[in-house]
Protein backbone atom coordinates (compact mmCIF):
# COMPACT_ATOMS: atom_id res chain seq x y z
CA UNK A 1 0.00 0.00 0.00
CA UNK A 2 1.19 3.55 -0.73
CA UNK A 3 2.12 6.29 1.71
CA UNK A 4 -0.85 7.13 3.95
CA UNK A 5 0.86 9.81 6.05
CA UNK A 6 -1.30 12.56 4.51
CA UNK A 7 -4.42 10.66 5.52
CA UNK A 8 -3.09 9.87 8.98
CA UNK A 9 -2.18 13.50 9.66
CA UNK A 10 -5.53 14.81 8.46
CA UNK A 11 -3.87 16.77 5.64
CA UNK A 12 -6.65 15.84 3.23
CA UNK A 13 -9.42 16.98 5.55
CA UNK A 14 -10.74 20.47 6.23
CA UNK A 15 -8.17 22.27 8.41
CA UNK A 16 -10.73 24.78 9.72
CA UNK A 17 -13.14 22.33 11.30
CA UNK A 18 -16.10 23.67 9.26
CA UNK A 19 -17.40 20.88 7.04
CA UNK A 20 -17.25 21.58 3.31
CA UNK A 21 -20.27 20.43 1.30
CA UNK A 22 -20.94 19.93 -2.39
CA UNK A 23 -24.53 20.84 -3.16
CA UNK A 24 -26.18 19.61 -6.34
CA UNK A 25 -29.15 21.41 -7.86
CA UNK A 26 -30.77 21.08 -11.26
CA UNK A 27 -32.33 24.17 -12.84
CA UNK A 28 -33.80 25.21 -16.18
CA UNK A 29 -31.11 26.56 -18.49
CA UNK A 30 -32.57 30.06 -18.48
CA UNK A 31 -32.20 30.30 -14.67
CA UNK A 32 -28.78 28.70 -14.12
CA UNK A 33 -26.42 31.64 -14.53
CA UNK A 34 -28.47 34.17 -12.56
CA UNK A 35 -29.06 31.68 -9.76
CA UNK A 36 -25.37 30.74 -9.63
CA UNK A 37 -24.21 34.35 -9.61
CA UNK A 38 -26.70 35.35 -6.91
CA UNK A 39 -25.67 32.70 -4.38
CA UNK A 40 -21.96 33.46 -4.90
CA UNK A 41 -22.50 37.23 -4.64
CA UNK A 42 -24.52 36.75 -1.44
CA UNK A 43 -21.67 34.77 0.16
CA UNK A 44 -23.70 31.59 0.52
CA UNK A 45 -21.09 29.56 -1.36
CA UNK A 46 -17.56 29.88 -2.67
CA UNK A 47 -18.11 28.57 -6.19
CA UNK A 48 -20.76 27.24 -8.54
CA UNK A 49 -19.99 25.16 -11.61
CA UNK A 50 -22.75 25.23 -14.21
CA UNK A 51 -22.84 21.96 -16.12
CA UNK A 52 -25.00 22.32 -19.25
CA UNK A 53 -27.07 19.75 -21.12
CA UNK A 54 -28.36 17.51 -18.34
CA UNK A 55 -31.48 15.51 -19.17
CA UNK A 56 -33.44 14.48 -16.10
CA UNK A 57 -36.01 11.68 -15.93
CA UNK A 58 -38.29 11.79 -12.89
CA UNK A 59 -41.68 10.88 -11.55
CA UNK A 60 -43.90 13.93 -10.97
CA UNK A 61 -47.62 13.98 -10.21
CA UNK A 62 -47.99 10.28 -10.96
CA UNK A 63 -46.25 10.13 -14.33
CA UNK A 64 -42.71 9.87 -15.67
CA UNK A 65 -41.50 13.14 -17.12
CA UNK A 66 -38.26 14.58 -18.52
CA UNK A 67 -36.60 17.98 -18.44
CA UNK A 68 -33.54 19.47 -20.10
CA UNK A 69 -31.70 21.27 -17.34
CA UNK A 70 -28.35 22.55 -16.12
CA UNK A 71 -26.65 21.00 -13.11
CA UNK A 72 -25.26 23.38 -10.50
CA UNK A 73 -22.32 22.01 -8.49
CA UNK A 74 -22.08 24.33 -5.50
CA UNK A 75 -19.27 24.39 -2.93
CA UNK A 76 -20.27 25.70 0.51
CA UNK A 77 -19.98 24.96 4.23
CA UNK A 78 -22.25 23.16 6.65
CA UNK A 79 -22.70 26.45 8.53
CA UNK A 80 -24.10 28.17 5.42
CA UNK A 81 -26.11 25.24 4.07
CA UNK A 82 -29.52 26.07 5.55
CA UNK A 83 -29.38 29.66 4.27
CA UNK A 84 -28.18 28.45 0.86
CA UNK A 85 -30.96 25.87 0.66
CA UNK A 86 -33.60 28.48 1.58
CA UNK A 87 -32.25 30.88 -1.05
CA UNK A 88 -32.15 28.20 -3.75
CA UNK A 89 -35.78 27.29 -3.02
CA UNK A 90 -36.80 30.97 -3.15
CA UNK A 91 -35.03 31.63 -6.46
CA UNK A 92 -35.90 28.33 -8.14
CA UNK A 93 -38.89 28.17 -10.50
CA UNK A 94 -39.86 24.57 -9.54
CA UNK A 95 -42.30 23.70 -6.75
CA UNK A 96 -39.90 21.04 -5.44
CA UNK A 97 -36.37 21.71 -6.69
CA UNK A 98 -33.58 19.19 -6.44
CA UNK A 99 -31.20 20.37 -3.71
CA UNK A 100 -28.88 17.66 -2.38
CA UNK A 101 -25.91 18.23 -0.07
CA UNK A 102 -22.97 15.82 0.01
CA UNK A 103 -20.14 16.04 2.56
CA UNK A 104 -16.60 16.33 1.22
CA UNK A 105 -14.59 13.49 2.77
CA UNK A 106 -11.21 14.77 1.57
CA UNK A 107 -9.70 17.43 -0.63
CA UNK A 108 -6.75 19.68 -1.20
CA UNK A 109 -6.34 21.52 2.12
CA UNK A 110 -5.69 24.88 0.43
CA UNK A 111 -8.89 24.51 -1.63
CA UNK A 112 -10.98 23.51 1.39
CA UNK A 113 -9.63 26.51 3.31
CA UNK A 114 -10.48 28.79 0.40
CA UNK A 115 -14.05 27.47 0.36
CA UNK A 116 -14.47 28.12 4.09
CA UNK A 117 -12.90 31.58 3.89
CA UNK A 118 -15.08 32.53 0.88
CA UNK A 119 -18.41 31.71 2.51
CA UNK A 120 -20.11 33.87 5.09
CA UNK A 121 -23.41 32.60 6.44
Amino acid sequence: MGDTSALDSGALGDPTGDEVLVVLATVPADHSESLARTVVEEGLCACVNVVPAVRSFFRWQGKVDTADEHLLVIKTTSAAYELLQDRLVTLHPYDVPEVIALPVAAGLPAYLSWVVESVWP
